[in-house]
């Protein structure tokens, strides 16, 4: 097994990190320790990883106030140990949230089933922002 450190993410970790993966989201900003959640994402050509949520989550007042972020993703049950973490800086984006919600509904969901086109067609109909995480670190183990 290999842990190894940079800033910015790899060829490798662009391959893995397209795979339809949960990852797992922190923010700072609370008085509680941060609790992550898991998240669809996507990592982005230009190193980046992003999300969608509602405007008024909890995470997004959080990062509101303090914009540290940090997100992991690990292979399945099944497959050797490998893991991706990602720290970093987060924004807010008012553009771009129903496409990507889009895209991760067709990498997450089978969309011919009819209950998840449903699904799909309330989550575009809503407000949504994009959640882009710019890492300064990221570490990865590999086996």
């Amino acid at each position: 097994m290999s842990t190894t450190t940079t800033d910015l993410l790899t060829a490798e970790d662009l391959e893995f990190l397209r795979r339809p993966l949960h990852g797992f989201l922190s923010v700072a900003g609370g008085a509680e320790p941060t609790q992550p959640r898991p998240v669809w994402f996507e990592a982005t050509d230009e190193g980046t990883l992003q999300l969608f949520t509602e405007p008024d989550a909890l995470k997004v007042r959080r990062l509101r106030r303090d914009p540290r972020a940090s997100i992991v993703v690990a292979a399945p049950v099944g497959e050797r140990e490998r893991w991706v973490s990602v720290v970093g800086r987060a924004t807010l984006e008012a553009d771009g949230a129903r496409d990507l919600a889009a895209r991760l509904a067709a990498r997450y969901w089978d969309l011919e089933d009819p209950a998840r086109a449903e699904e799909l067609a309330g989550m575009l109909a809503d407000d949504h922002l994009r959640v882009v995480i710019h890492p300064q670190t990221v570490r990865r183990l590999t086996h």
